[in-house]
């Protein structure tokens, strides 16, 4: 049996294993994302009943989803680069307690623009991504970060799922107490405000920043170096992956906010009802985010990082095919069905563009991160713009949307993503060094 070290990136995912800082963070932040999904995503199953408490048109609801995901663009570049020199630990502390009060407080909001406003800042909350995603890279060797990055963020997102099943049900027993609708979904607000703070409290007593130790603790020469790399914002590799990432996780997060609104309103379903299929979706990221990450890394290692680009435009290719045919469904057996088939490739998308990012610039982790994940959002809020549009339906956004991913796949598939030579050896060996740990 191996030496163990506690110090040193695992090369081995267990997720059975709570042993060792990296093995708890690894829990702990996936959780944390999970949770994050309640606050940020928590007044979408709900958008029936808020659309007719505030009179809500078609196109202020499209600009209230435009604005969940909008200021997530700025939080997550922001969020990049705390986490490359404050260290994901405090950085995701902070961000927990900011968001926590808007997602407590939006039940104040009785008119569509102080709705809007509560909106806009939960979408800061949103920016969470970045830090789960860099915290699990920093926990894990090279050979197994398109794994555990794909696991972490795709059980985090699980929580998108979750949200659209649970928060219909919290609110139908606000209601069973005797509150009326209109106060019920205000209420039910206030738990993800609570969630937040909880794991604020657990993040910061129970994580670290590294495996060796907090950013304030350990040998300043082995902290990453908190000056930018600039030039990272004329690499193509990094914007071609913000591209990709704008296609499944930008589709997934307008997705978790639209899916519950066209299920009620397109084959006539109750809110508890839309509620649940719209919960199916993100559910599937129990198994499918990871899923794409095991692909890639299983990819990578036989064709490399020109294998694990491939794979990615291919699952891009299949989910554009997906939504368009989901677009068309006639009948809701076949509207769930084409939704679980682009969902499957959505999210392994999703994985395997996290299994690609940690190598494109090793001492900016944090900033490439934050961009790629930033992307996803712009994603989002250009897809916000099809939903609100008076001029089309909902189901002409869905099919335009399909045909943008397939344009996308295409350029992902001309991209050469390459690493460093350092990066390539330490990935082809079978790193039997002893101070490479596993659990």
């Amino acid at each position: 049996m191996p030496s163990i070290i506690n110090n040193q990136p695992l090369t081995k995912l267990n997720v059975l294993s709570f042993k060792g800082i990296q093995m708890k963070t690894f829990h702990i932040t996936w959780l944390t994302f999970f949770a994050c999904f309640f606050g940020w995503f928590g007044l979408a199953p709900l958008m029936p009943t808020i659309r007719l408490d505030l009179g809500l048109t078609k196109a202020q609801v499209g600009n209230t989803i435009i604005a969940a995901v909008s200021a997530t663009i700025f939080a997550r570049l922001i969020i990049g680069k705390l986490c490359d020199s404050w260290g994901p630990r405090k950085t995701y502390t902070a961000l927990l307690l900011i968001g926590a009060f808007p997602v407590m407080l939006v039940g104040l909001a009785h008119s569509y623009t102080s709705f809007l406003l509560f909106r806009l800042a939960i979408g800061v909350v949103g920016a969470s991504f970045v830090i789960t995603q860099f915290h699990t890279s920093v926990m894990f060797a090279p050979n197994i970060k398109g794994t555990a990055n794909a696991v972490a963020g795709g059980w985090g997102n699980l929580g998108g799922g979750v949200t659209n099943m649970l928060m219909p049900v919290i609110f139908a027993t606000i209601v069973g107490f005797g509150y009326t609708k209109a106060e019920a979904w205000r209420y039910a607000m206030v738990i993800p405000g609570i969630m937040l703070l909880v794991m604020a409290v657990v993040y910061y007593r129970c994580t670290k920043d590294t495996p060796e130790g907090n950013y304030d603790g350990i040998n300043r020469m082995k902290k990453p170096s908190s000056k930018t790399d600039w030039s990272i914002l004329s690499d193509w590799r990094v914007w071609s992956l913000a591209l990709a990432y704008a296609m499944c996780f930008g589709m997934e997060i307008t997705f978790d906010g639209v899916a519950a609104l066209h299920f009620t309103d397109t084959f006539k379903l109750s809110q508890g009802s839309a509620g649940f299929w719209a919960g199916t979706f993100g559910f599937m990221n129990i198994f499918a985010r990871a899923l794409g990450g095991i692909s890639a890394d299983t990819v990578g290692k036989k064709y490399g990082m020109k294998g694990k680009g491939i794979l990615l435009a291919a699952m891009l290719l299949l989910e554009g095919c997906g939504i368009i045919l989901f677009a068309h469904a006639g009948s809701l057996s076949m509207a769930i069905i084409s939704m679980v088939t682009f969902a499957l490739f959505l999210k392994m998308a999703n994985g395997a563009t996290y299994a690609i990012t940690p190598f494109v610039n090793e001492k900016n982790v944090g900033m490439v991160s934050g961009i790629v994940g930033a992307g996803g959002n712009v994603g989002g809020m250009l897809f916000g713009f099809l939903f609100k549009s008076t001029f089309i339906t909902y189901v002409e956004a869905f099919q335009y949307i399909g045909y943008a991913v397939i344009v996308v796949s295409l350029i992902v598939l001309v991209t050469r993503y390459t690493v460093s030579k350092k990066v390539v050896i330490i990935e082809g060996t079978t790193l039997k060094n002893s101070a490479l740990q596993t659990v």
